[in-house]
């Protein structure tokens, strides 16, 4: 495995990252990917990190925090890079960048029925939360299963 560059996403990164969230099947239609890229930038408390593979973006997490629990999203590794390390890199850059902000526990979602990021997820030391997540639509729309 070679190693990955880890940065903070630059102006230059937001298509790319859109388009390997698309390949990777992150994205929704409920969920515009620029407007949460944009989101995390703006604020002390999120970033979108990438990994870079020989100048090839490659990996990325977008992480942040409520000033007591981390969460990370659109965790994503290229398909034709899979198996090579990068998901667990990746994370570990998340979890250090929760540590330096002094948040000591991190919380991520994971879609029903995706065996694979359950295992991956597992893999990586994390358990299952005896919690239940409830959403509500803060613009009126009604909640679906799907999203």
């Amino acid at each position: 495995m070679s190693p990955l560059k880890i940065d903070a996403i630059t102006d230059a990164d937001v298509e790319p990252v859109v388009a390997l969230w698309q390949r990777c099947g992150l994205t929704r239609p409920w969920n515009d990917p620029h407007a949460d890229i944009a989101l995390a930038r703006r604020r002390d408390n999120s970033t979108l990190l990438i990994g870079r593979d020989g100048g090839a973006i490659v990996a990325t997490v977008m992480v942040g925090h409520d000033g007591h629990r981390g969460w990370v999203y659109y965790v994503a590794v290229d398909p034709d890079c899979q198996k090579r390390g990068f998901g667990r890199v990746i994370m570990a850059a998340a979890e250090d960048w929760l540590r330096a902000a002094g948040i000591l526990k991190l919380q991520l979602l994971v879609r029903r029925g995706n065996e694979p990021a359950n295992a991956f997820y597992g893999s990586l030391g994390f358990t299952e939360s005896t919690s239940v997540m409830f959403q509500k639509w803060l613009d009126g729309r009604e909640t679906t299963p799907s999203n």
